[in-house]
């Protein structure tokens, strides 16, 4: 019997004999508990009748029985299901195409296949949303990264981006459960700011003006205090700074939220919306925050590899054949070699003084191996000095502190030598630097000074500047961007694979 119920065509065909027995065992299917593919393929007992519903990964079979893969992505894992051709019909079968959406009633048997324990004898199918194979995007054959982007809204259907998004959660829960074991408390930072933390002046405006015929000044400027605020106002860089006052009332806080960075750029490392954790932490100085950090990053690895190791074999498994024609020296680590190797070593801490000297020595700095060659003190070390000093020199993570203070943020706090800053960088295997922070500066007289050299402008900043007139204290924080830890643990390359949907110069699609 083959019926049509409902606007949408969702298509039911069971082969009964009796009308009334279809209708007690729909019934009863209907009171069903639908079950989560990773739930039956760790609990499920043989024998047992289950309902799933999820989406077809491929369909294959002969003229007698069919196998259905299904995903519901609750796991990189598909359930086979055993759909006989006789009970079903041709008919039904022919809709259950790649990318439809299917609930299945059946059986949970042995399975005679390998790689997998269970398999679902059917016994009732029902199309939920077809899926036209001659216009369905996401075949099952190998496609490109680039040609996936494209197809953002399509693509966590497929194994590699269903695997990363599941680890993207692993590591939201696990960056809020890591805090909240410790004490300290998150606070949502404005988006909208009229400060930028960073002085870098690459921000986002935001504004109610009409884009044409804007109201301007005497000297021929936009006035915005005719604007929504009153004031120019972008989308923030960065929560550190608002951060900062909640650390001089609740002593632990951290940011978690969305950053914007108007910088036209086009690298595999940068968005123009990003994501941000930041930590503040009252009564910290440069010792306890380089803690914290390692602390904070062992967690989240150790958390990935005991939570998340089915994605993480079959991530490790893609890098490996996306490289396999690369020459060896060219291949990057293991990917759960490269997480064990972070979470097992203590980090090796050292200044900025002791990188350069180590960096100018170096073989590859001498026979001019380096793109950026190291001339000395004041050099900004790029992505390849620091991996240098990770994967050649230590052979282990490293935490540069120390740098000089005309390469650093006007926040950070001035060293006793009056050179450098009390900053750190965090740095990793194959990424280089993943976290990047500082002991604030709690001084007043110096902080107004370093504003001053900085051109930062006191006036607009004056309620950052009250923290330290009224009941300061040394405190310390730092910022981990998320998508460039996530390009860490999932082995991927391009910062526009680990988000959702990305934001980059001439793309705001979706």
């Amino acid at each position: 019997m083959v019926c049509c119920r409902g606007k949408n065509s969702t298509f039911v065909i069971r082969k009964f004999i009796r009308m009334d027995y279809l209708s007690i065992l729909q019934a009863r299917i209907n009171k069903m508990k639908n079950l989560r593919i990773v739930d039956i393929l760790k609990t499920g007992q043989v024998g047992t009748q289950i309902t799933v519903k999820g989406w077809v990964r491929t369909r294959r079979g002969s003229k007698n029985v069919n196998f259905i893969a299904l995903n519901d992505g609750s796991t990189i894992h598909n359930l086979q299901v055993v759909a006989e051709v006789e009970l079903f019909g041709e008919e039904l079968l022919k809709l259950i195409n790649t990318g439809a959406a299917i609930g299945v009633t059946g059986k949970l048997v042995e399975s005679a296949g390998s790689g997998q324990s269970f398999e679902l004898q059917a016994s009732a199918l029902e199309v939920i949303g077809v899926s036209d194979p001659e216009k369905y995007p996401i075949q099952p054959k190998r496609h490109s990264l680039e040609f996936l982007r494209e197809m953002a809204h399509l693509r966590p259907r497929t194994a590699t981006f269903s695997a990363i998004f599941r680890m993207r959660h692993a590591m939201i829960f696990a960056i809020h459960n890591f805090f909240n074991e410790r004490g300290f408390y998150n606070v949502h930072t404005p988006i909208i700011t009229s400060s930028d933390a960073e002085g870098a002046g690459e921000m986002f405006r935001v504004s109610t003006l009409p884009a044409k015929d804007a109201p301007v000044d005497e000297d021929g400027n936009v006035d915005y205090s005719q604007d929504f605020f009153g004031k120019a106002a972008n989308l923030t860089v960065s929560g550190q700074l608002e951060g900062e006052l909640f650390a001089m009332a609740l002593s632990r806080i951290y940011t978690f939220g969305p950053t914007f960075r108007a910088e036209n750029s086009n690298t595999s490392r940068h968005l123009a919306e990003f994501w941000m954790i930041e930590p503040e932490v009252a009564f910290f100085d440069l010792q306890d925050n380089m803690d914290l950090a390692e602390e904070f990053l062992k967690y989240l690895i150790r958390y990935a590899l005991d939570h998340c190791m089915d994605d993480l074999v079959f991530l490790s498994g893609r890098l490996a054949e996306e490289e396999k024609n690369k020459p060896a020296d060219q291949r990057s680590m293991e990917l759960i070699e490269k997480l064990r190797f972070v979470a097992d070593n203590d980090f090796v801490r050292l200044t900025y003084t002791e990188a350069i000297e180590i960096l100018k020595n170096s073989k590859q700095n001498k026979k001019g191996k380096f793109q950026y060659p190291i001339t000395g003190y004041g050099t900004d070390l790029q992505s390849e000095h620091e991996r240098f000093l990770v994967e050649v020199e230590f052979k282990k993570p490293v935490i540069l502190t120390n740098y000089p203070k005309e390469i650093k943020a006007f926040y950070m706090r001035m060293d006793d030598n009056g050179k450098t800053v009390s900053a750190m960088d965090v740095l990793f295997p194959q990424i280089g630097e993943i976290i990047g922070g500082s002991q604030r500066e709690e001084r007043l007289e110096l902080l107004e000074r370093r504003m001053d050299e900085m051109n930062i402008p006191k006036e607009d900043m004056q309620w950052y500047l009250d923290t330290r007139r009224f009941g300061g204290c040394p405190h310390a924080g730092f910022g981990l961007g998320f998508e460039r830890l996530l390009l860490f643990v999932t082995g991927m390359t391009n910062i526009r694979d680990v988000i959702p949907f990305a934001r980059t110069p001439k793309n705001c699609e979706f």
